[in-house]
């Protein structure tokens, strides 16, 4: 899967468990709906370290510390 398919999946996860997160405050009782938002986090999830393994963290706190600092900053990489 590519970069911008990983970043489409990842949205389309976490806001279908966002969705279903608004929905549960009004309805808490729902256990289907509790057990489909928790599998729409794991999957996100999935997606979230399947991209970061790959692309390198979405967020500062995702990834594996702060490994960006020894990574070439955008001015030190050469033209190909």
């Amino acid at each position: 899967m590519n970069r911008d398919d990983l970043l489409r999946k990842i949205s389309e996860y976490s806001f279908a468990a966002w969705e279903l997160h608004v929905y549960l405050d009004t309805h808490p009782s729902d256990i289907a709906a509790m057990m489909r938002m928790k599998n729409y986090r794991k999957k996100a999830e999935e997606y979230k370290s399947e991209y970061e393994k790959k692309y390198g963290p979405l967020t500062v706190k995702g990834g594996s510390g702060e490994t960006w600092l020894n990574d070439p900053w955008p001015w030190e990489r050469r033209a190909n």
